[in-house]
């Protein structure tokens, strides 16, 4: 998850679902979120992830660094581009509408 969580009950909630990886994002300063990184690196088989929470933050080159996907989410539009062999992932929100956008699961 790239971050905007705002409580801890949505990672348990999903944790009961499946395995989670999860950033912080920007709302995401209560004393619960400290222990979430700013980024983390996923790995699928042989496909390597690298999960931010906004992707202008994105200090590293991720094609020389080896990654195939980049994930982020501080926009909460939904979203998906390449560049550079690289796909770069915005799953949206995953709760309720944010702002006028779409929501992955509530349309």
């Amino acid at each position: 998850m790239p971050g905007t969580l705002g409580k801890p009950e949505i990672l348990e909630r999903l944790r009961e679902i499946a395995p989670v990886v999860a950033v912080r994002g920007n709302v995401d300063t209560e004393p619960w979120a400290q222990v979430l990184p700013e980024t983390v690196v996923a790995e699928a088989g042989a496909i390597l992830i690298y999960v931010l929470h906004n992707v202008n933050a994105l200090d590293l080159n991720p094609t020389a660094a080896g990654f195939h996907i980049v994930v982020s989410g501080h926009s909460h539009k939904p979203g998906k581009m390449e560049r550079n062999g690289v796909l770069y992932i915005n799953p949206g929100s995953a709760g309720p509408r944010r702002f006028q956008l779409r929501s992955l699961w509530h349309g």
